[in-house]
């Protein structure tokens, strides 16, 4: 989904977006999502199955989504938990690439087009670029940075996955020596990264107001609500609810 033009906030999942004018968000089938419009707003949907691409295969058996599908990109979470980004070069690609769709959009047979296809590889190649730009490792490569940090978002809802232990184990490196290795790979400790990125997900989900704070517990596999409370409050130095408060106009 592109904006033309307008503003105001996305919520899509549990996560809250400003949007504005350039923007671009990726929308699948098991996503929730709708718009607070503050300011007259034009959109184009660009939308399609996952048969569009396996009936086009024979334009791109020889390219970069022989490994990473089209369909993984789409329904990729860690993508639905960040604002893409995208220098002035790319921007202007998309701008005039969703363009290009919307004036072909007139023709007959347009899910046939070979012109068409491409057209949508083309934004999907945005996406993996600036998915790249933001450490989102949406590919299957060797283990290395980005993988690190992709699989502990992907699994920050599941804290039994993201014990040392466990994560060590995924990347058959030894459970003594995980927490040197990160370190010295991130010039920060494993655990203040998981935590801050924990508390960066809650203060999207408290910005939020229809989310309660035992949801919010549940989600993240805190105990109860006093948990919760208690982890926000040693990392902000403000308890959950008055943190809400400021966030919320």
């Amino acid at each position: 989904m592109y904006i033309h033009k307008g503003s105001g906030v996305h919520l899509l999942n549990q996560t809250r977006f400003r949007y504005k004018k350039g923007d671009l968000f990726i929308i699948s089938p098991e996503d929730e999502h709708y718009f607070e419009i503050a300011k007259s707003t034009r959109f184009t949907f660009i939308k399609f199955t996952d048969e569009y691409f396996s009936g086009h295969k024979m334009y791109y058996e020889a390219d970069v989504f022989i490994a990473l599908t089209p369909e993984s990109i789409m329904r990729n979470k860690l993508l639905k938990e960040v604002k893409l980004k995208m220098d002035e070069s790319c921007a202007s690609i998309l701008k005039n690439t969703v363009e290009n769709i919307v004036a072909y959009n007139l023709n007959r047979d347009i899910d046939r087009s070979p012109l068409m296809f491409y057209q949508v590889l083309s934004i999907l190649g945005l996406i993996k670029e600036a998915a790249a730009k933001l450490n989102i490792r949406i590919d299957n490569g060797q283990a290395d940075k980005e993988e690190l940090i992709s699989y502990i978002h992907q699994h920050i809802y599941e804290p039994s996955l993201i014990q040392i232990k466990s994560i060590a184990s995924h990347f058959s490196i030894s459970p003594t020596y995980f927490s040197d290795y990160f370190k010295n790979k991130f010039d920060i400790s494993y655990r203040n990264y998981v935590n801050d990125y924990r508390i960066s997900i809650i203060e999207k989900r408290l910005a939020v107001p229809s989310i309660s704070l035992s949801q919010i517990a549940d989600e993240f596999g805190f105990t109860d609500e006093s948990h919760l409370n208690k982890f926000f409050k040693n990392r902000k130095r403000v308890g959950p609810k008055a943190y809400r408060k400021t966030k919320i106009t």
